[in-house]
């Protein structure tokens, strides 16, 4: 359901800083127009730690609405408490999205038979479609080869969002787990290399912009043209690089503001790119035919 570029969608905000719900939807309007493969709903992309319960359901709401079995649907849901992700994935399932996205808990820096308890705890309660989510830049821990292998025997436990950035960590996760668990980039400059050692797509950022352009990438890889993809996906490189130019998802969020598509506006502890800095990005997308 989520092989291919699954795209990390920012939450648009109002000036009064509440989230601007009709900026939403034309952004699922848009993502269903560019047949976006997957959209993820309230991941860190979205400003995750900013959205409370209540705004999450809404967003998970309007998107079962207007995209239901058009584009499949990931719900971040992860938090670093168990009980209190167990009932956001419960919220997630009961509004209609299809799978949860749950990163590992971050600043508690559980071991790794924690971690496993932690996930276990949640897909045997939940009974529902689980991506684990790994990214110990923003978290502190690393989910281990190991125990991905171990959460990979539970039947609901579908795949992992792989983002620490490390190619020798995707390969050991790749011997260690079957064909059928899905492994996806967390990050857009891994793209290729990822598909290279067997990974099935993307958690995209860039997407939010490009996705159809991104998803050639992959489609190029399957198609068996190794050299156009890498072609391709060198000419995106740039791009992708300027996405974190300053702390996700400030980039792209002012490069859909420069495109008109959503407001210039974050939630602290987040705030908009500098002037000088905006001029300068405002350059890298029009050189990269973004604007």
């Amino acid at each position: 359901m989520f092989k291919g570029t699954t795209v990390a969608l920012v939450t648009p905000f109002t000036d009064d800083g509440k989230i601007d719900y009709e900026a939403y939807k034309g952004l699922l309007e848009f993502h269903l127009s560019s047949h976006t493969t997957a959209l993820l709903i309230g991941g860190t992309t979205g400003e995750s730690p900013s959205i409370n319960d209540e705004e999450l359901e809404k967003l998970f709401r309007l998107a079962v609405a207007k995209l239901k079995n058009r584009i499949p649907l990931l719900a971040g849901t992860g938090t670093n408490n168990t009980k209190a992700s167990l009932k956001k994935t419960m919220m997630a399932k009961e509004t209609g999205m299809d799978a949860a996205l749950i990163v590992a808990p971050y600043y508690n820096k559980p071991p790794q038979d924690s971690l496993y308890q932690h996930y276990e705890f949640i897909a045997k309660k939940s009974r529902w479609p689980i991506i684990l989510y790994n990214v110990p830049g923003r978290t502190g821990v690393n989910i281990s080869p190991d125990t991905v292998a171990k959460l990979s025997k539970m039947k609901n436990i579908i795949g992992i969002k792989e983002a620490s950035g490390c190619m020798n960590q995707a390969i050991e996760i790749k011997n260690r787990v079957k064909d059928t668990f899905l492994m996806l980039s967390g990050d857009d400059l891994t793209l290729l290399p990822f598909l290279s050692v067997g990974g099935h797509g993307v958690v995209s950022v860039s997407a939010n912009l490009i996705p159809k352009k991104v998803q050639k990438v992959i489609d190029l890889w399957n198609a068996g043209k190794a050299a156009q993809a890498q072609k391709f996906h060198n000419e995106l490189y740039p791009l992708h690089k300027a996405m974190f130019v300053r702390t996700n998802p400030v980039p792209v969020k002012t490069a859909l503001y420069l495109l008109n598509m959503v407001k210039n506006n974050f939630r602290l502890p987040l705030t908009p790119m500098p002037k000088d800095e905006m001029d300068h990005f405002r350059d890298i997308l029009i050189d990269k035919d973004v604007l």
